[in-house]
């Protein structure tokens, strides 16, 4: 069996991460957005958004349905891929708590597929998609720890000290 990742909490900008991949909470367009993905698209240059308008051209002429996951190049980041992934707007009414397991999972196999041994992941959702904080973090850490993978090592990086402690409290 493979082992699991180590996993780990870091406290900052995604952007700033030296891995293999950096996972990136997009929306379901891939041409840029805000929070994480207008940081990624920013700080990674032109050449990410040149990669994903190519991806819409191609296989995602409708975009890219939310809980699936694909990869670009990083640009001018410190990594050698992004990761796009379309997490849920979270709702009241109906759980769609496979839908985030999905993007965890599916980042994983798409890092797998590439040979990512190092990945950063956002708290996929927990924005400006509403999800709440901790089942957010409760969700990444199970899906993460259950999913078999080569990845030796998952970073959460969390961008404020209220999301670091929370995925702190989970990681318990």
């Amino acid at each position: 069996m493979t082992p699991q990742p180590a996993l780990s909490l870091v406290r900052g900008d995604i952007t700033a991460q030296s891995v293999d991949a950096i996972v990136n909470a997009a929306n379901s367009s891939l041409l840029g957005g805000g929070g994480v993905d207008g940081a990624i698209h920013r700080k990674g240059g032109p050449e990410i958004l040149e990669a994903c308008r190519k991806l819409r051209a191609s296989h995602y002429g409708k975009g890219l349905a939310t809980g699936q996951a694909v990869a670009t190049t990083a640009g001018r980041l410190d990594a050698r891929w992004v990761i796009h992934t379309v997490g849920p707007v979270w709702s009241a009414s109906e759980d769609r708590s496979e839908l985030l397991v999905s993007c965890y999972r599916e980042s994983l196999a798409v890092a797998d597929e590439l040979g990512a041994r190092t990945v950063a992941f956002p708290a996929i959702s927990t924005g400006i998609y509403g999800w709440p904080m901790d089942d957010g973090a409760r969700i990444a850490i199970e899906t993460v720890r259950a999913t078999r993978t080569v990845v030796e090592e998952v970073r959460f990086v969390l961008f404020d000290e209220r999301a670091y402690e929370t995925f702190e409290e989970c990681m318990r």
